[in-house]
């Protein structure tokens, strides 16, 4: 079993490799690479496209490395091999996103990228520390996991997906902000699950040993 974290230059990989072979150790669950070769993402069995930016920026990176997207769009569209999105990698999944210029996503599970416009002038943005998770739909990656459990955010735009049944969990920061969207092979986490201490941890062994 072979886990590939994409790297294209947009943040340091370095917590979240660390975190998936962790827990990958732990699980069983094969070896973990951080790649930007296509070939390497093209055998993987499950793949997670991290991302720190701005959306316009990670989407520009990611198709400025030759091959990779289609590489990643054959191994999670046409093969359903698993795969987690973090942060604007998981951003990156909505049919637009609206930072500083409208930008296409990938259109895997449809929205839009917002602005996060809490209604209290108290709430700063960007959105940043540790909130509280409310779940809204059951999913495999997130069990064990409970209404109230933290993670750790830091971000300025958030998910508005157009299926309220693709949104699994949210943050409520005076409007409700998507944390976690997920439909079919696909998961995306708008914290850094590698950042969340044991939340974030039991996430990333489900998401090691899910089978979609």
């Amino acid at each position: 079993m072979l886990t590939a974290i994409i790297d294209y230059d947009s943040g340091n990989l370095h917590s979240a490799e660390k975190a998936f072979q962790r827990m990958a150790s732990e699980t069983n669950a094969g070896d973990v690479i951080v790649t930007s070769d296509p070939a390497d993402v093209l055998r993987a069995d499950r793949v997670v496209l991290p991302g720190d930016g701005a959306f316009p920026a990670c989407k520009a990176e990611l198709f400025d490395h030759t091959g990779l997207f289609e590489a990643l769009e054959e191994v999670v569209v046409a093969r359903g091999r698993p795969f987690m999105g973090i942060c604007i990698g998981m951003q990156m999944l909505s049919t637009t996103g609206h930072e500083y210029t409208d930008t296409a996503g990938f259109n895997w599970i449809g929205g839009d990228v917002v602005k996060v416009d809490p209604s209290d002038p108290t709430l700063k943005v960007p959105h940043m520390g540790w909130n509280d998770l409310v779940l809204d739909h059951p999913h495999e990656v997130l069990e064990g996991i409970s209404t109230g459990d933290h993670a750790y955010f830091v971000h300025s735009f958030h998910f508005r997906v157009k299926n309220p049944a693709h949104r699994l969990a949210h943050v409520d920061y005076a409007e409700e902000i998507t944390a976690i969207v997920g439909r079919d092979n696909l998961i995306g986490m708008q914290f850094h699950p590698e950042k969340s201490q044991q939340t974030g941890l039991r996430m990333i062994a489900n998401f090691l040993k899910w089978k979609p």
